[in-house]
C-alpha cells in the first residue's frame, strides 16, 4: 500500500519558483531512492532530480542549479525547489520510489527503474 501525493504545482512566469512535495506513506520511507519526473503529451517521460537512502542527488543536466531535490524523513515528504523556471519546465511532475539496489548512479534517472508512482502535479511557466 505504498502510497504518493503530489502538491504544489501551479502557473507561473519565466524566472519565478514554485516548491513541489510529495507526501509518502505505506512503506519505510528512509529505505528507498526517491525521485522527480516530468512529461509533456507526446514526449516519454525523463528525470528530473534523484535522492537515494543515503542522500546522494543525481540532477538531469537541463535542471542542474536551478533545481534542488530534498527530503524531509521525520515528516514522510520529498520536495522539489524549482527556481529560474523556464517555459521549457512546462510538464506535468510525478514523484517515485524504487527499493532501489547497486549501481544506482547508473539508473537513477531512468524512469521504468522505479516502482511507484504519485498521480502528478501540473507546472506550467508562460514567457
Amino acid at each position: 500500500q505504498v502510497q504518493l501525493v503530489e502538491s504544489g504545482g501551479g502557473s507561473v512566469q519565466a524566472g519565478g519558483s514554485l516548491r513541489l512535495s510529495c507526501a509518502v506513506s505505506g512503506y519505510t520511507y528512509s529505505a528507498y531512492c526517491m525521485g522527480w519526473f516530468r512529461q509533456t503529451p507526446g514526449k516519454e517521460r525523463e528525470g528530473v532530480a534523484t535522492i537515494d537512502s543515503r542522500g546522494s542527488t543525481k540532477y538531469a543536466d537541463s535542471v542542474k542549479e536551478r533545481f534542488t531535490i530534498s527530503k524531509d524523513n521525520a515528516v514522510n515528504t520529498l520536495y522539489l525547489q524549482m527556481n529560474s523556471l523556464k517555459p521549457e519546465d512546462t510538464a506535468m511532475y510525478y514523484c517515485a520510489a524504487t527499493r532501489g539496489g547497486g549501481g544506482w548512479d547508473t539508473w537513477a534517472l531512468k524512469p521504468e527503474k522505479y516502482e511507484h508512482w504519485g498521480r502528478g502535479t501540473q507546472v506550467t511557466v508562460s514567457s
